[in-house]
């Protein structure tokens, strides 16, 4: 073999070797749920962040990052482990670890007991026992209310966007080792917002739900009526509840217009699908949600007001 085949095989090597290994982290990032918990810590970091009244507490705010985002992914993993059966029966989720065989149930229910763990120990220890208690609430709700309700009937997601919308709870406790109406205020907009971005979900993919045997409202909805008006009522709500922290006097008007500025664009995406109840209204609400946090979030942080308790 002359030295340029040598170089072609050695390259060709290396390239089935990165792709395997990249394979393997995509895999591993598809158990735990990256991309949706790096939601869930933006959550966290932004409630803490607006419960600290001093100079932010760096250590404090990196230690409740870990913690939660160990718990998330470790909450993340015994969710796939619990329904594996029907993710292999959707097109969308057949290739997640364990439907495609790439790893064993036992292998994920250990990973994901261990990182759930983990967290929540490391809440405790590095935090304080409220936030370790709030963590242990929102797993306890993810794994044993709304996983299983998904099976059993539509309002499944009304039970879901408590442990959706407690990470910035767990962050403002971990802050300040309390809660007020602050916290609850940030639990407030989380919450309303994930009904409008759930719907929209459940609307594009309301036939792999179906074979999956997952009962969301579009499969007792054909005509899309029920869910526009699901959707468009919570982004209503929304618009108040949007507006709490500016009333509590965490921050200040330039947060107060964007939120208000947003809400409506959010109202009229639901508009749109409660008007048309087609997959490209759908996809547009979804759209529209997932712009409409990150965006809150960041004039949250912008226009905080200073304050001592």
């Amino acid at each position: 073999m002359d030295s340029k085949s040598s170089a072609k095989f050695a390259a060709s090597v290396l390239s089935r070797g990165l792709a395997r290994e990249s394979g393997a982290l995509a895999m591993w990032a598809e158990l735990v749920k990256a991309r949706l918990n790096s939601l869930v810590l933006l959550t966290t970091l932004v409630g803490f962040y607006l419960a600290d009244a001093g100079p932010l507490n760096w250590p404090g705010l990196m230690h409740a990052l870990l913690g939660v985002g160990l718990l998330a992914a470790g909450g993340a993993a015994l969710n796939e482990w619990m329904e594996r059966e029907e993710d292999g029966r959707m097109p969308r989720t057949q290739h997640r670890p364990l439907p495609s065989g790439w790893m064993q149930p036992r292998t994920a229910f250990g990973v994901g007991t261990g990182l759930a763990a983990v967290g929540l120990g490391y809440l405790a220890w590095t935090c304080n026992g409220l936030s370790a208690l709030l963590g242990a609430v929102t797993l306890g709700s993810y794994l044993l209310l709304y996983t299983p309700l998904k099976r059993r009937v539509w309002w499944n997601t009304w039970v879901g966007a408590i442990p959706g919308a407690l990470p910035p709870v767990i962050g403002w406790a971990a802050a300040r080792g309390s809660l007020d109406a602050g916290a609850w205020a940030l639990f407030g907009i989380v919450a309303c917002w994930q009904m409008p971005h759930f719907f929209g979900i459940a609307w594009m993919y309301r036939d792999d739900y179906a074979r999956a045997g997952f009962r969301m409202l579009p499969q007792f909805d054909p005509t899309g009526i029920r869910t526009g008006r699901q959707a468009v009522g919570w982004t209503l709500l929304l618009l108040p509840v949007s507006g709490l922290p500016w009333y509590l006097g965490l921050t200040g008007d330039l947060y107060l217009g964007a939120a208000a500025v947003l809400g409506l664009a959010y109202l009229g995406a639901a508009l749109q699908l409660a008007r048309q109840r087609t997959d490209r209204a759908a996809r547009r609400l979804f759209l529209a949600s997932i712009l409409y946090l990150p965006v809150l979030l960041v004039f949250l942080v912008l226009d905080k007001v200073r304050w001592t308790p």
